[in-house]
């Protein structure tokens, strides 16, 4: 019989849970979501990992083995303990989102790292950046994250938080961000605060959907915004590589689909970057497990455990 992982992503919006197999795959009919947000009682959140849980778990096979449990989560988090504190849920500060999946799992060992992290796991597994070793994964979403492999290895920090790009500052930018600081990523470069951009200077929609629909048909401000974001972007990975030497950023989450060449515009903000080859040289490339992508690293921590250090 199979061997599964129960795979759980949490971000700004949804929590997603599944049960993935040994070679990446989702279990059909496993899949299951529920809403989070940033107008969320800490009681509903857990409500809603919760559910979502049960319901995933519920598609378990008679016979098959249940693994463990990896749990990606949206930024910031506390080392590795499974407590959490994302920025976008303000409810959750030092929440233990570890030890709420793990009642749902007993006896089974959990694993929680940052998104960023899980995204970077699965694109080196199953995704755009198999064979590399020097690999940053990114989320361009409600917020913005990432996360670093290097020498093949897992790069965690001692808070588990290293590789966090969403709040590294941009050159050129002075936007307030949620976490206190100016000019972070994250503030820039988000859907939500994107469309805040286009807004000030006269878009007249409300989302990210809105504002991608704009822009394929011409609205001039709805386009700007969708550059500075890339622009922005593609600015902290040249940075990023400045620093660790990257070869490979993979982008997933949905605002990185706001517009067809998003990727390219990022692609390009970092090949004119500077003259050092060895930052130009970092090829930005498209998440290639689509919308699978955080699950498929959610359950990389428990199938490809070895990768963590």
């Amino acid at each position: 019989m199979t061997d599964y992982a129960l795979a759980v992503d949490l971000g700004g919006t949804k929590v997603e849970a599944a049960l993935v197999d040994s070679s990446g795959t989702l279990l059909d009919g496993s899949r299951h979501r529920r809403p989070t947000g940033a107008s969320s009682t800490s009681e509903q959140l857990a409500a809603a990992v919760t559910a979502a849980v049960q319901d995933a778990l519920a598609a378990l096979p008679e016979g098959a083995t249940l693994l463990g449990a990896g749990i990606g989560s949206a930024g910031p988090i506390a080392g590795t303990t499974g407590d959490v504190s994302p920025l976008n849920l303000g409810a959750w500060r030092n929440y233990p989102l570890g030890d709420l999946v793990g009642q749902q799992v007993p006896d089974l060992p959990v694993t929680l790292r940052m998104d960023g992290i899980c995204i970077a796991l699965a694109e080196v597994w199953l995704g755009a950046a198999q064979g590399e070793s020097n690999v940053m994964g990114m989320i361009v979403s409600t917020g913005v994250g990432g996360g670093l492999i290097l020498g093949g290895r897992v790069i965690a920090g001692p808070s588990g938080n290293a590789g966090h790009i969403g709040h590294v500052a941009v050159a050129g930018f002075d936007d307030p961000c949620a976490c206190g600081a100016r000019g972070c990523l994250e503030a820039i470069a988000s859907g939500p605060r994107t469309v805040a951009w286009a807004r000030d200077h006269g878009f007249g929609g409300e989302t990210g959907e809105q504002l991608a629909a704009a822009a394929a048909g011409g609205d001039a401000t709805a386009r700007a915004a969708i550059e500075r974001s890339a622009t922005a972007v593609g600015r902290a990975i040249a940075s990023a590589s400045a620093l660790v030497d990257l070869d490979v950023v993979a982008i997933g989450g949905g605002f990185s689909h706001v517009s067809d060449d998003y990727i390219a515009l990022v692609g390009a903000a970092v090949a004119g970057h500077s003259d050092f080859g060895f930052v130009t040289k970092t090829r930005v490339v498209a998440s290639g497990l689509s919308g699978e992508g955080p699950l498929v690293g959610a359950a990389a921590l428990v199938h490809r455990a070895e990768l963590l250090g």
